[in-house]
């Protein structure tokens, strides 16, 4: 293996920040260093994210791993190493984000012991693993209540998270069918003066549910169900007039939403149904003046039995650090 730090040890140690950690040092051992290649990753970029994460100083040799820092920060990184080597050895790929979501999970638990530690959805092509804790706490509130709001900045999983809920609730037979809608705030609504048929019409609206899908359910299935109808994807105003049973229903972009199409969709939900809202209320696109329908909705079932918000901030962002600093930069001028 080549890098900044192979197993053989060759080669400078950078240490967190630049500069190497002193106190407690833990010595990780691996028994296959086919393994712990890959746990290393590509020029040593796993080790070099736990040293950022943790501030730590975090260097391999033979077939160990040797981590000097704070003892809380090398007991979290001897624990996020030995659990994602066990993920290798079973066959499971690993990236730069199984390692941050293991890290964000174990500071907490730090801190408060009684949490339920990292949460996840399995579908077919994948295991969509919470990579924050309040990624951990909307999974649990998806899987325990009917009705869900997921709200908070993009970047965060909200979207991606629900559609990952609802292709294992589809895989499993728990439900029927999945529909997904998104309100067409920037046509008005009126589709009909855009080209092609109702399908080219919305998909550019229902593209990030789309690329949910595809990522988390074989592509041929996508296909097949979306001709079929067992998935359907739709705007906010053809959901008028209907009862949506035994279905998953996810509304994307909801902070879009008038009071009145909020309540019209919240009261299409039937038997044997989950509903999962999501939006940023810091991106609502309605006309001056005109009250957010998600917002209100949030405020007026508060305490509502079988009900759930769970709020995501700039710290949730996991798509990459410049976004959570953007997301940060608006919210300290908002």
């Amino acid at each position: 293996m080549t890098g900044l730090r192979g197993p053989s040890g060759n080669g400078p140690s950078r240490g967190a920040r630049g500069a190497p950690a002193a106190g407690k040092r833990v010595v990780v051992p691996f028994e296959d260093n086919r393994f712990l290649s890959q746990l290393l990753g590509q020029h040593d970029a796993h080790l070099a994210l736990l040293e950022d994460r943790l501030g730590v100083d975090a260097h391999a040799h033979g077939n160990v791993v040797v981590v000097t820092g704070s003892d809380a920060a090398c007991d979290i990184a001897r624990d996020v190493l030995e659990q994602l080597y066990s993920r290798i050895a079973r066959g499971d790929d690993i990236g730069p984000g199984d390692f941050d979501g293991l890290i964000r999970h174990a500071r907490i638990d730090t801190q408060t012991p009684s949490t339920d530690g990292q949460a996840q959805i399995a579908t077919r092509r994948r295991v969509v693993k919470a990579r924050t804790p309040v990624q951990s706490i909307y999974i649990r509130a998806i899987q325990k209540v009917d009705l869900v709001f997921g709200i908070g900045p993009a970047g965060t999983g909200k979207t991606y998270i629900a559609v990952a809920a609802a292709a294992h609730y589809l895989e499993r037979g728990l439900i029927e069918r999945i529909i997904l809608s998104r309100p067409a705030v920037e046509a008005g609504e009126r589709l009909g003066f855009l080209p092609g048929d109702m399908r080219d019409k919305v998909d550019p609206y229902l593209r990030p549910l789309y690329d949910a899908l595809y990522d988390v359910l074989p592509p041929e299935k996508v296909e097949r169900d979306l001709e079929t109808g067992v998935i359907e994807v739709a705007p906010l105003a053809f959901m008028r007039g209907r009862t949506l049973a035994n279905a998953f229903v996810i509304l994307d972009e909801a902070q879009n939403t008038t009071a009145m199409q909020m309540k019209m969709f919240l009261t299409r939900l039937g038997e044997n149904a989950k509903m999962v809202i999501t939006g940023d209320p810091s991106q609502i696109d309605l006309p001056t003046g005109q009250k957010s329908g998600l917002v209100e909705a949030v405020d007026l079932l508060k305490g509502v039995e079988g009900i759930e918000a769970v709020r995501f901030t700039g710290a949730d962002v996991v798509r990459r650090d410049l976004v959570a600093r953007i997301v940060e930069a608006y919210d300290r001028a908002g």
